[in-house]
């Protein structure tokens, strides 16, 4: 009798259409690379250099803040948000002025899970539990971004920390090292889009190529968001249940490496938001989690700030060192000294439970939060400029 194993059709199928998601993932991680180029060029091309004439408003470091949570509370991704700014600063845009961004948008990127809780209002108790899991990100992101806005605009530090680190990562012809083969391979993607937009409208040329490359890192995030939870939202799944349960180191490593598998930071933490309402596990053991969430997140600014050469190479790469740097140290501060850890605990606790009794509440915290907040920020700017 033969011991070969018959392999089924269907199973062919699989895994024929498994390597086809997989290639359609390198495609849309190509068109990311390629669309922060897109951006960059049009930067410069439509500030002719002087990109900082264009963007006065975002020397306001609230402003730049309010920027970062708006947008992406309205597009529901910080991959997408944090790619956009390392086009930016390649186009010309101040680290310092693009910093407040940053950290804006980790704010902005914790409506997905807090709406997710939503969904078990109906029900008591787990809505107390969805609830607290949820809003138990924004306090530790608020916390972070509090603390850290406060010491850079007083010291610098991301800003220095983030350019000593560039060092090891840009060589001396301002291109990111070992990433050189990038540029040829964007080039002629990058060449086709600026012959299409000078064929819409010449003039406007530089302007459209933003377009154009704001629609399609926002394209590609999504789909490569939804090609990877079909292709790794059951291991994902698998290693939570393994990792979170442990402890908060596993749990802090476990939340950076499925955010790093899925791309999205949002997706992992809403994740967790279904379990955290059954009871499977605690608020103290999520927690370390959602923390690994923020620093996973950071992978996607890294990738885009490959794509960057030139003389601006240097500054797209710190942008994204920054963000890594925000989040890694927030971590390491808040989460390691036992009165601000616990702050995020009381918190979202606390205000779980008046949601609890009050479900109108829910709804004008996600309101005043990420919409209210921002603007009552944008009008006292007006009134006050």
């Amino acid at each position: 009798m033969s011991n070969q194993q018959t392999v089924l059709p269907g199973d062919e199928t699989s895994v024929m259409q498994k390597t086809g998601q997989w290639m359609l993932v390198l495609f849309l991680i190509y068109l990311l690379i390629s669309s922060v180029g897109m951006i960059g060029t049009g930067f410069k091309g439509a500030t002719k250099g002087d990109a900082m004439q264009l963007f006065e408003f975002a020397t306001n470091p609230f402003m730049g803040l309010v920027i970062g949570i708006l947008a992406t509370s309205l597009i529901q991704s910080s991959s997408t948000v944090t790619s956009i700014i390392v086009g930016l600063v390649a186009g010309g845009v101040s680290v310092e002025a693009a910093i407040p961004m940053i950290m804006g948008a980790n704010i902005g990127t914790t409506i997905t899970n807090t709406i997710v809780a939503l969904g078990s209002v109906h029900k008591k108790k787990t809505f107390r539990r969805a609830f607290a899991a949820a809003t138990i990100h924004d306090f530790f992101n608020l916390i972070a971004v509090v603390s850290f806005l406060t010491l850079e605009l007083f010291t610098g530090f991301l800003a220095k920390v983030s350019a000593a680190m560039t060092g090891f990562f840009v060589g001396a012809d301002a291109s990111v090292k070992d990433a050189n083969f990038i540029k040829p391979l964007t080039k002629p993607f990058i060449a086709q889009m600026q012959e299409l937009a000078s064929a819409l409208y010449a003039p406007g040329m530089n302007i459209i190529l933003i377009i154009f490359g704001v629609l399609i890192i926002f394209s590609s995030i999504t789909f490569i968001g939804k090609l990877l939870k079909k292709l790794m939202v059951g291991k994902a799944k698998k290693a939570m249940h393994w990792a979170i349960g442990r402890g908060p180191v596993t749990g802090v490593a476990s939340g950076t490496v499925v955010t790093v598998a899925v791309q999205s930071s949002s997706t992992t933490t809403s994740l967790i938001i279904p379990m955290a309402a059954s009871g499977v596990f605690r608020l103290k053991q999520i927690y370390p989690f959602t923390l690994g969430a923020n620093i996973g997140t950071c992978i996607t600014s890294l990738l885009a700030a490959t794509a960057v050469t030139g003389d601006t190479a240097g500054y797209a790469m710190q942008i994204a060192l920054v963000h890594l740097t925000f989040n890694l140290m927030s971590v390491i501060v808040i989460y390691g000294i036992p009165f601000l850890r616990n702050i995020p605990l009381w918190g979202a606790s606390r205000l779980a439970k008046l949601a609890m009794e009050n479900k109108v509440l829910s709804i004008l915290y996600v309101l005043g939060v990420y919409f209210g907040l921002p603007l009552l920020m944008i009008f006292l700017h007006n009134l006050f400029a």
